[in-house]
């Protein structure tokens, strides 16, 4: 229906850090997701729904026309390759940085160098905006690992504060990118639902906009 929104988001640091912008558009959760095993939630506003999926998950979604809106980190945004979204409002949540990181001292400039990391197509594009060949090796989580085994030379992955890699032996070498999440918007949804979802993309802004003032 014209006057309905879905919103899909993950659970985890962005849900939570969204929970106060959604709150300032005047929407809330009806259930806690940290009890509930919806995966659709109700909320305050009955034509407005919230959908629980992964992270990585949330650009498909939103480009297929599952759900209007989304809200997804940068880094998902970077590795997703298809289209059908708009991103047009940086929410400046979930703040991190995206970072090849190694041994300390460790050589970069080799020309075969193995890398762990579950970001192989931004991976791929770093390395070769360098004219520079690397194997990938996709893993799916415990990165700081890769080097301490030898599976891999270095690791490309998200970092916040860096306690993980010092804790293991590891240290950031090379910024790739800055990290925040993104509300992204289906283009198919932004022709037919126009005033819905212009409205709720611009009372986001809004919140952001107070939330850094």
């Amino acid at each position: 229906m014209a006057d309905t929104l879905t919103i899909a988001v993950s659970k985890g640091r962005i849900f939570k850090d969204a929970l106060p912008l959604l709150a300032a558009t005047g929407v809330v959760p009806q259930d806690d997701p940290a009890t509930s095993r919806k995966l659709i939630l109700d909320t305050n506003v009955a034509a407005i729904k919230l959908v629980l999926i992964r992270a990585s998950d949330v650009p498909t979604y939103v480009a297929y026309g599952a759900a209007d809106v989304g809200i997804a980190g940068k880094d998902v945004l970077m590795e997703y390759e298809g289209n059908g979204i708009y991103e047009p409002l940086d929410l400046n949540i979930a703040r991190c940085r995206l970072m090849l990181a190694g041994p300390p001292r460790a050589r970069t400039a080799d020309t075969r160098l193995r890398i762990a990391t579950k970001y192989v197509h931004t991976t791929r594009r770093y390395f070769a905006e360098q004219g520079k060949q690397v194997e990938i090796i996709k893993l799916y989580g415990s990165m700081e690992l890769a080097p301490l085994v030898k599976l891999a030379d270095l690791i490309v992955d998200l970092v916040d504060t860096g306690n993980t890699l010092r804790a293991n032996g590891l240290e950031p070498l090379e910024h790739i990118a800055d990290i925040s999440s993104r509300l992204i918007v289906n283009k198919a949804s932004m022709k037919m639902k126009h005033g819905v979802v212009k409205s709720f993309v611009q009372r986001m802004g809004e919140a952001v906009q107070h939330g850094q003032a």
